[in-house]
Protein backbone atom coordinates (compact mmCIF):
# COMPACT_ATOMS: atom_id res chain seq x y z
CA UNK A 1 0.00 0.00 0.00
CA UNK A 2 1.50 3.49 -1.16
CA UNK A 3 0.29 6.90 0.37
CA UNK A 4 -1.03 9.21 -2.25
CA UNK A 5 1.79 12.11 -0.81
CA UNK A 6 4.14 9.68 -2.84
CA UNK A 7 1.86 9.41 -5.44
CA UNK A 8 2.47 12.97 -6.02
CA UNK A 9 6.29 12.34 -6.35
CA UNK A 10 5.93 10.33 -9.37
CA UNK A 11 5.18 10.93 -13.45
CA UNK A 12 2.23 9.22 -15.04
CA UNK A 13 1.08 8.89 -19.16
CA UNK A 14 -2.54 8.45 -18.90
CA UNK A 15 -2.81 6.17 -22.25
CA UNK A 16 -6.45 6.06 -23.58
CA UNK A 17 -9.18 7.99 -22.76
CA UNK A 18 -12.14 5.57 -22.14
CA UNK A 19 -13.95 4.59 -18.86
CA UNK A 20 -11.06 3.36 -16.76
CA UNK A 21 -8.83 6.16 -18.34
CA UNK A 22 -11.53 8.91 -17.59
CA UNK A 23 -11.66 7.38 -13.57
CA UNK A 24 -7.87 7.75 -13.32
CA UNK A 25 -7.86 11.11 -14.76
CA UNK A 26 -10.80 12.28 -12.24
CA UNK A 27 -8.41 10.04 -9.73
CA UNK A 28 -5.50 12.28 -10.24
CA UNK A 29 -7.38 15.53 -9.96
CA UNK A 30 -9.55 14.53 -7.08
CA UNK A 31 -6.34 13.35 -5.09
CA UNK A 32 -4.04 16.55 -6.38
CA UNK A 33 -1.82 14.68 -8.42
CA UNK A 34 -0.74 17.19 -11.04
CA UNK A 35 2.45 15.88 -12.63
CA UNK A 36 0.76 13.45 -15.42
CA UNK A 37 0.00 13.68 -19.05
CA UNK A 38 -2.28 12.07 -21.60
CA UNK A 39 -2.46 10.83 -24.76
CA UNK A 40 -5.83 8.89 -26.33
CA UNK A 41 -5.34 8.77 -30.71
CA UNK A 42 -9.22 9.34 -31.11
CA UNK A 43 -9.04 12.57 -28.60
CA UNK A 44 -6.41 14.88 -29.88
CA UNK A 45 -8.06 18.05 -29.50
CA UNK A 46 -9.19 17.14 -25.47
CA UNK A 47 -7.32 17.92 -22.77
CA UNK A 48 -5.07 20.29 -24.58
CA UNK A 49 -2.87 21.72 -21.41
CA UNK A 50 -2.14 17.85 -20.15
CA UNK A 51 -1.92 16.49 -23.84
CA UNK A 52 1.57 14.68 -24.09
CA UNK A 53 2.80 17.15 -26.95
CA UNK A 54 6.14 14.27 -27.81
CA UNK A 55 4.42 11.03 -27.69
CA UNK A 56 7.67 9.46 -28.12
CA UNK A 57 9.84 11.46 -25.19
CA UNK A 58 6.80 11.36 -22.71
CA UNK A 59 6.77 7.27 -22.83
CA UNK A 60 10.78 7.43 -22.20
CA UNK A 61 10.32 10.59 -18.98
CA UNK A 62 7.68 9.35 -17.18
CA UNK A 63 7.53 6.74 -14.03
CA UNK A 64 4.38 5.15 -15.32
CA UNK A 65 2.14 4.63 -17.87
CA UNK A 66 -1.49 3.84 -17.08
CA UNK A 67 -2.68 1.85 -19.91
CA UNK A 68 -6.12 1.64 -21.08
CA UNK A 69 -7.79 -2.14 -21.08
CA UNK A 70 -8.80 -2.31 -24.71
CA UNK A 71 -5.08 -0.88 -25.78
CA UNK A 72 -2.97 -4.12 -27.60
CA UNK A 73 0.44 -3.97 -27.49
CA UNK A 74 0.68 -6.13 -30.50
CA UNK A 75 -1.38 -2.66 -32.02
CA UNK A 76 0.93 -0.31 -30.43
CA UNK A 77 4.35 -1.16 -31.12
CA UNK A 78 5.81 2.03 -29.73
CA UNK A 79 4.29 0.49 -26.18
CA UNK A 80 6.29 -2.73 -26.35
CA UNK A 81 9.94 -1.34 -24.85
CA UNK A 82 7.91 0.14 -22.20
CA UNK A 83 6.02 -2.68 -20.59
CA UNK A 84 7.61 -2.83 -17.43
CA UNK A 85 6.36 0.47 -16.84
CA UNK A 86 2.55 -0.20 -17.56
CA UNK A 87 0.36 -0.43 -15.14
CA UNK A 88 -3.69 -0.67 -14.99
CA UNK A 89 -6.33 1.14 -12.87
CA UNK A 90 -6.89 -1.56 -10.81
CA UNK A 91 -3.04 -1.32 -9.68
CA UNK A 92 -3.62 2.13 -8.70
CA UNK A 93 -6.54 1.00 -6.48
CA UNK A 94 -4.12 -1.54 -4.63
CA UNK A 95 -1.65 0.60 -3.98
CA UNK A 96 -3.68 3.21 -2.25
CA UNK A 97 -6.03 1.42 -0.69
CA UNK A 98 -5.77 -0.83 2.85
CA UNK A 99 -8.04 -2.49 5.28
CA UNK A 100 -9.86 -4.16 2.68
CA UNK A 101 -11.27 -7.59 1.44
CA UNK A 102 -10.89 -8.17 -2.43
CA UNK A 103 -11.98 -10.99 -4.37
CA UNK A 104 -11.23 -11.33 -8.34
CA UNK A 105 -12.70 -13.02 -10.52
CA UNK A 106 -11.48 -13.85 -14.10
CA UNK A 107 -12.41 -16.12 -17.20
CA UNK A 108 -13.56 -16.18 -20.50
CA UNK A 109 -17.57 -16.62 -19.99
CA UNK A 110 -19.68 -16.01 -16.70
CA UNK A 111 -17.46 -13.37 -15.03
CA UNK A 112 -20.40 -10.94 -14.27
CA UNK A 113 -22.60 -12.91 -13.43
CA UNK A 114 -19.95 -14.51 -11.16
CA UNK A 115 -19.43 -11.13 -9.77
CA UNK A 116 -23.11 -9.91 -9.26
CA UNK A 117 -23.84 -13.17 -7.66
CA UNK A 118 -20.69 -12.93 -4.97
CA UNK A 119 -21.78 -9.68 -4.37
CA UNK A 120 -25.30 -10.54 -4.03
CA UNK A 121 -24.38 -13.60 -1.72
CA UNK A 122 -22.33 -11.02 0.68
CA UNK A 123 -24.78 -8.49 0.45
CA UNK A 124 -27.54 -10.95 2.00
CA UNK A 125 -25.13 -11.86 4.68
CA UNK A 126 -24.49 -8.50 6.00
CA UNK A 127 -20.97 -8.19 4.74
CA UNK A 128 -19.93 -4.86 3.61
CA UNK A 129 -19.29 -5.41 -0.07
CA UNK A 130 -18.45 -3.10 -3.24
CA UNK A 131 -18.41 -4.28 -7.04
CA UNK A 132 -16.63 -2.93 -9.99
CA UNK A 133 -13.67 -3.21 -12.62
CA UNK A 134 -14.76 -4.86 -16.08
CA UNK A 135 -18.48 -4.86 -14.84
CA UNK A 136 -18.98 -1.06 -15.63
CA UNK A 137 -17.82 0.86 -12.37
CA UNK A 138 -14.53 1.72 -12.51
CA UNK A 139 -12.77 0.18 -10.21
CA UNK A 140 -11.33 4.17 -8.99
CA UNK A 141 -14.94 5.38 -8.86
CA UNK A 142 -15.57 2.87 -5.52
CA UNK A 143 -15.52 4.78 -1.80
CA UNK A 144 -13.54 1.94 0.11
CA UNK A 145 -15.00 1.18 3.41
CA UNK A 146 -12.99 -0.23 6.18
CA UNK A 147 -13.38 -4.01 6.24
CA UNK A 148 -15.70 -4.13 2.89
CA UNK A 149 -15.28 -6.71 0.25
CA UNK A 150 -14.77 -5.52 -3.08
CA UNK A 151 -15.33 -7.69 -6.06
CA UNK A 152 -13.53 -6.74 -9.04
CA UNK A 153 -14.33 -8.36 -12.55
CA UNK A 154 -10.71 -8.70 -14.42
CA UNK A 155 -10.28 -9.09 -17.39
CA UNK A 156 -7.72 -10.73 -19.77
CA UNK A 157 -6.80 -7.28 -20.45
CA UNK A 158 -6.36 -5.60 -17.44
CA UNK A 159 -4.32 -8.36 -16.00
CA UNK A 160 -1.89 -8.50 -18.99
CA UNK A 161 -0.85 -5.26 -17.66
CA UNK A 162 -1.36 -5.45 -14.26
CA UNK A 163 1.82 -5.54 -12.45
CA UNK A 164 0.40 -5.51 -8.58
CA UNK A 165 -3.58 -7.24 -8.32
CA UNK A 166 -3.23 -9.04 -5.31
CA UNK A 167 -6.33 -10.92 -4.58
CA UNK A 168 -7.79 -12.30 -1.03
CA UNK A 169 -9.75 -14.39 -3.22
CA UNK A 170 -9.30 -14.88 -6.97
CA UNK A 171 -11.37 -17.02 -9.31
CA UNK A 172 -10.40 -18.87 -12.52
CA UNK A 173 -13.80 -20.08 -13.77
CA UNK A 174 -12.39 -21.00 -17.44
CA UNK A 175 -10.32 -20.50 -20.33
CA UNK A 176 -11.59 -20.77 -23.93
CA UNK A 177 -10.83 -19.61 -27.34
CA UNK A 178 -11.32 -15.57 -27.30
CA UNK A 179 -9.66 -12.45 -27.98
CA UNK A 180 -6.66 -13.59 -29.83
CA UNK A 181 -6.34 -11.19 -32.49
CA UNK A 182 -5.55 -8.70 -28.73
CA UNK A 183 -3.09 -11.28 -27.03
CA UNK A 184 -1.87 -12.30 -30.59
CA UNK A 185 -2.52 -16.65 -29.24
CA UNK A 186 -3.79 -18.86 -26.95
CA UNK A 187 -0.53 -18.67 -25.31
CA UNK A 188 -0.38 -15.07 -24.21
CA UNK A 189 -4.46 -15.30 -23.14
CA UNK A 190 -3.67 -18.23 -20.80
CA UNK A 191 -1.03 -16.67 -19.09
CA UNK A 192 -2.56 -13.33 -19.03
CA UNK A 193 -5.35 -15.32 -16.85
CA UNK A 194 -3.09 -17.01 -14.50
CA UNK A 195 -1.73 -13.32 -13.34
CA UNK A 196 -4.52 -12.77 -11.29
CA UNK A 197 -2.59 -15.54 -8.83
CA UNK A 198 0.82 -14.33 -9.60
CA UNK A 199 1.51 -12.30 -6.26
CA UNK A 200 -0.68 -14.02 -3.73
CA UNK A 201 0.28 -15.18 -0.81
CA UNK A 202 0.11 -18.07 1.35
CA UNK A 203 -3.01 -16.84 3.04
CA UNK A 204 -4.83 -16.01 0.30
CA UNK A 205 -7.10 -18.24 -1.73
CA UNK A 206 -7.11 -19.01 -5.55
CA UNK A 207 -10.89 -21.07 -6.66
CA UNK A 208 -9.49 -22.79 -9.60
CA UNK A 209 -11.51 -24.20 -12.54
CA UNK A 210 -10.47 -28.14 -12.48
CA UNK A 211 -9.00 -28.20 -15.77
CA UNK A 212 -6.42 -25.92 -14.97
CA UNK A 213 -5.29 -27.47 -11.90
CA UNK A 214 -1.96 -29.43 -13.50
CA UNK A 215 -0.75 -25.50 -14.42
CA UNK A 216 -1.21 -24.15 -11.37
CA UNK A 217 0.30 -26.51 -9.17
CA UNK A 218 3.32 -26.78 -11.98
CA UNK A 219 3.07 -22.58 -12.00
CA UNK A 220 4.21 -23.08 -7.69
CA UNK A 221 1.72 -20.46 -6.74
CA UNK A 222 2.32 -19.76 -3.19
CA UNK A 223 -1.88 -19.06 -2.36
CA UNK A 224 -3.91 -21.96 -1.01
CA UNK A 225 -5.35 -23.74 -4.34
CA UNK A 226 -9.54 -24.50 -4.25
CA UNK A 227 -11.06 -26.72 -6.46
CA UNK A 228 -14.98 -25.90 -6.58
CA UNK A 229 -16.38 -29.75 -6.26
CA UNK A 230 -19.60 -30.44 -8.18
CA UNK A 231 -20.77 -33.25 -5.84
CA UNK A 232 -23.49 -30.90 -3.88
CA UNK A 233 -24.88 -29.30 -7.09
CA UNK A 234 -27.63 -31.36 -7.19
CA UNK A 235 -29.04 -31.18 -3.66
CA UNK A 236 -28.19 -27.65 -3.75
CA UNK A 237 -30.62 -27.12 -7.34
CA UNK A 238 -33.28 -29.48 -5.59
CA UNK A 239 -33.19 -27.19 -2.73
CA UNK A 240 -33.94 -23.80 -5.04
CA UNK A 241 -37.31 -25.01 -5.35
CA UNK A 242 -37.49 -22.51 -8.82
CA UNK A 243 -37.00 -22.85 -12.47
CA UNK A 244 -33.64 -23.13 -12.54
CA UNK A 245 -33.59 -21.68 -15.94
CA UNK A 246 -35.06 -18.32 -15.31
CA UNK A 247 -31.95 -17.67 -12.17
CA UNK A 248 -29.98 -16.90 -15.62
CA UNK A 249 -27.48 -18.70 -13.29
CA UNK A 250 -24.78 -21.55 -15.12
CA UNK A 251 -23.70 -24.82 -12.73
CA UNK A 252 -20.08 -22.96 -12.92
CA UNK A 253 -21.44 -19.97 -11.30
CA UNK A 254 -22.88 -21.95 -8.52
CA UNK A 255 -20.10 -24.53 -7.98
CA UNK A 256 -17.61 -21.46 -7.61
CA UNK A 257 -20.04 -19.09 -5.45
CA UNK A 258 -20.70 -22.51 -3.17
CA UNK A 259 -16.98 -22.81 -2.85
CA UNK A 260 -16.51 -18.79 -1.49
CA UNK A 261 -19.52 -19.19 0.64
CA UNK A 262 -17.45 -21.99 2.90
CA UNK A 263 -13.95 -19.84 2.65
CA UNK A 264 -16.06 -17.24 4.67
CA UNK A 265 -18.26 -19.60 6.49
CA UNK A 266 -22.10 -18.71 5.03
CA UNK A 267 -24.29 -21.97 5.72
CA UNK A 268 -25.89 -23.97 3.34
CA UNK A 269 -29.21 -22.63 4.32
CA UNK A 270 -28.53 -19.18 3.36
CA UNK A 271 -26.07 -19.71 0.39
CA UNK A 272 -29.58 -21.44 -0.79
CA UNK A 273 -31.72 -18.07 0.38
CA UNK A 274 -29.33 -16.76 -1.26
CA UNK A 275 -29.51 -18.15 -5.25
CA UNK A 276 -33.36 -18.23 -4.94
CA UNK A 277 -33.19 -14.19 -4.70
CA UNK A 278 -31.00 -13.81 -7.63
CA UNK A 279 -32.12 -12.15 -10.46
CA UNK A 280 -29.36 -12.35 -13.27
CA UNK A 281 -28.05 -9.72 -15.68
CA UNK A 282 -29.87 -9.41 -18.69
CA UNK A 283 -28.04 -10.17 -22.30
CA UNK A 284 -27.16 -13.52 -20.22
CA UNK A 285 -29.59 -16.10 -20.96
CA UNK A 286 -32.17 -13.82 -20.37
CA UNK A 287 -36.28 -15.24 -20.52
CA UNK A 288 -37.55 -11.94 -21.03
CA UNK A 289 -40.85 -13.30 -22.75
CA UNK A 290 -42.74 -16.55 -22.51
CA UNK A 291 -46.12 -16.55 -24.74
CA UNK A 292 -48.58 -19.84 -26.19
CA UNK A 293 -46.01 -22.14 -25.11
CA UNK A 294 -42.89 -20.30 -26.32
CA UNK A 295 -40.01 -19.07 -24.52
CA UNK A 296 -38.19 -16.25 -25.90
CA UNK A 297 -34.16 -15.73 -24.60
CA UNK A 298 -31.85 -13.25 -25.16
CA UNK A 299 -28.41 -14.29 -25.23
CA UNK A 300 -26.80 -11.19 -26.67
CA UNK A 301 -23.52 -11.54 -24.47
CA UNK A 302 -22.59 -15.41 -26.24
CA UNK A 303 -19.77 -13.56 -28.37
CA UNK A 304 -18.44 -16.81 -28.62
CA UNK A 305 -19.77 -20.72 -29.82
CA UNK A 306 -18.36 -21.79 -26.21
CA UNK A 307 -21.00 -19.43 -24.31
CA UNK A 308 -23.67 -20.65 -26.98
CA UNK A 309 -23.38 -23.83 -26.58
CA UNK A 310 -25.00 -23.83 -22.79
CA UNK A 311 -27.81 -21.77 -24.52
CA UNK A 312 -27.98 -24.64 -26.94
CA UNK A 313 -28.02 -27.33 -24.23
CA UNK A 314 -30.65 -25.69 -21.94
CA UNK A 315 -33.66 -26.09 -24.44
CA UNK A 316 -35.20 -28.26 -26.76
CA UNK A 317 -37.46 -26.67 -30.47
CA UNK A 318 -34.98 -24.03 -30.82
CA UNK A 319 -35.15 -21.57 -33.57
CA UNK A 320 -31.26 -20.43 -32.91
CA UNK A 321 -30.43 -16.65 -34.24
CA UNK A 322 -27.03 -17.03 -34.99
CA UNK A 323 -24.07 -14.04 -36.71
CA UNK A 324 -22.27 -11.06 -35.97
CA UNK A 325 -18.31 -10.17 -36.06
CA UNK A 326 -16.93 -14.04 -35.49
CA UNK A 327 -14.16 -14.09 -32.89
CA UNK A 328 -10.93 -15.33 -34.38
CA UNK A 329 -10.07 -19.29 -34.61
CA UNK A 330 -13.70 -19.99 -33.36
CA UNK A 331 -15.50 -23.10 -34.97
CA UNK A 332 -19.28 -24.25 -33.83
CA UNK A 333 -19.62 -28.00 -33.16
CA UNK A 334 -23.21 -28.99 -32.73
CA UNK A 335 -22.67 -32.51 -33.07
CA UNK A 336 -23.86 -33.21 -29.29
CA UNK A 337 -26.61 -30.50 -29.53
CA UNK A 338 -27.78 -30.18 -32.41
CA UNK A 339 -30.94 -32.05 -31.67
CA UNK A 340 -32.06 -29.26 -29.74
CA UNK A 341 -32.46 -27.43 -32.73
CA UNK A 342 -35.34 -27.00 -34.87
CA UNK A 343 -33.76 -24.36 -37.10
CA UNK A 344 -31.00 -21.59 -36.96
CA UNK A 345 -31.45 -18.04 -38.77
CA UNK A 346 -28.32 -16.40 -39.95
CA UNK A 347 -28.16 -12.46 -39.38
CA UNK A 348 -25.20 -10.13 -39.54
CA UNK A 349 -22.76 -9.46 -42.38
CA UNK A 350 -20.68 -12.66 -41.98
CA UNK A 351 -23.01 -15.29 -43.49
CA UNK A 352 -20.18 -17.49 -45.12
CA UNK A 353 -18.02 -17.69 -42.07
CA UNK A 354 -20.91 -19.18 -40.06
CA UNK A 355 -23.21 -20.71 -43.17
CA UNK A 356 -19.72 -23.36 -44.02
CA UNK A 357 -19.56 -24.45 -40.01
CA UNK A 358 -23.23 -25.54 -39.94
CA UNK A 359 -23.90 -26.19 -43.56
CA UNK A 360 -25.23 -30.13 -43.67
CA UNK A 361 -25.39 -29.96 -40.08
CA UNK A 362 -28.41 -28.18 -39.70
CA UNK A 363 -31.56 -26.77 -41.17
CA UNK A 364 -31.14 -23.14 -41.70
CA UNK A 365 -32.37 -19.55 -43.54
CA UNK A 366 -30.36 -16.78 -44.32
CA UNK A 367 -32.20 -13.96 -42.73
CA UNK A 368 -29.73 -11.26 -42.41
CA UNK A 369 -31.35 -8.11 -39.55
CA UNK A 370 -33.57 -8.89 -36.73
CA UNK A 371 -36.89 -7.93 -38.40
CA UNK A 372 -36.84 -10.56 -41.49
CA UNK A 373 -35.34 -13.26 -38.87
CA UNK A 374 -38.73 -13.17 -36.39
CA UNK A 375 -40.87 -12.86 -39.38
CA UNK A 376 -39.75 -16.16 -40.78
CA UNK A 377 -39.61 -17.61 -37.07
CA UNK A 378 -43.36 -17.09 -36.92
CA UNK A 379 -44.37 -18.78 -39.72
CA UNK A 380 -41.63 -21.93 -39.19
CA UNK A 381 -43.12 -22.20 -35.56
CA UNK A 382 -46.88 -22.93 -37.18
CA UNK A 383 -45.29 -24.71 -39.99
CA UNK A 384 -43.44 -27.21 -37.72
CA UNK A 385 -46.40 -27.08 -35.02
CA UNK A 386 -44.50 -28.53 -31.89
CA UNK A 387 -45.77 -27.48 -28.92
CA UNK A 388 -43.39 -26.05 -26.82
CA UNK A 389 -40.43 -23.70 -28.78
CA UNK A 390 -38.15 -21.45 -27.87
CA UNK A 391 -36.71 -18.45 -29.91
CA UNK A 392 -33.02 -17.84 -28.58
CA UNK A 393 -30.79 -15.03 -29.71
CA UNK A 394 -27.29 -16.59 -28.66
CA UNK A 395 -24.97 -14.99 -31.62
CA UNK A 396 -21.94 -16.51 -31.24
CA UNK A 397 -20.18 -13.60 -32.15
CA UNK A 398 -19.53 -10.09 -31.79
CA UNK A 399 -21.96 -7.39 -32.45
CA UNK A 400 -19.82 -4.56 -34.22
CA UNK A 401 -20.89 -5.77 -37.40
CA UNK A 402 -24.37 -4.30 -36.60
CA UNK A 403 -24.69 -2.81 -33.59
CA UNK A 404 -22.22 -0.62 -31.16
CA UNK A 405 -22.41 -3.57 -28.36
CA UNK A 406 -24.15 -6.67 -27.30
CA UNK A 407 -26.13 -4.39 -25.02
CA UNK A 408 -28.07 -2.77 -27.84
CA UNK A 409 -28.19 -5.73 -29.75
CA UNK A 410 -29.98 -7.83 -27.00
CA UNK A 411 -32.34 -4.65 -26.46
CA UNK A 412 -33.20 -4.63 -30.24
CA UNK A 413 -34.36 -8.07 -30.07
CA UNK A 414 -36.36 -7.51 -27.12
CA UNK A 415 -37.92 -4.76 -28.56
CA UNK A 416 -38.71 -6.55 -32.22
CA UNK A 417 -39.56 -9.36 -30.50
CA UNK A 418 -42.08 -8.19 -27.94
CA UNK A 419 -43.39 -6.39 -31.41
CA UNK A 420 -43.91 -8.98 -33.86
CA UNK A 421 -45.00 -11.33 -30.71
CA UNK A 422 -48.00 -9.06 -30.54
CA UNK A 423 -48.72 -9.22 -34.30
CA UNK A 424 -48.36 -12.99 -35.03
CA UNK A 425 -49.62 -15.04 -31.78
Amino acid sequence: MLAVSKLKELSFLIYGLGLSGQSVLKFFKKNNIKNYQIWDDKQKKLFKNKRAQNLKETLHSVDFIVLSPGISLIEKKNLIKFKKKIITDIDLFYLINKNFKSIVVTGTNGKSTTCKLIGHLLKKNRFKVLIGGNIGTPILNLKIKKNSYVVIEASSFQLSHSKIICPDYAFLLNITNDHLSWHGNMQNYTNSKFKIFMLQKKNQFALVNKKFKKIFIKKNFSSKLIIPNKKHLQIIKKKIEKNYLELNISDENINFVYAFSKLIKINEKNFIETIKSFVGLPHRHEIFLKKNNIVFINDSKATTFEATKYALSKSKNIFWILGGLPKKNDKIILSKIKSNITKCYLVGRNINFFKKQIKNKINFSITKNFKKTLIEIFKDIKSFNKKNNTILLSPAAASYDQFTNFEKRGEEFKKLSKYYARKFI
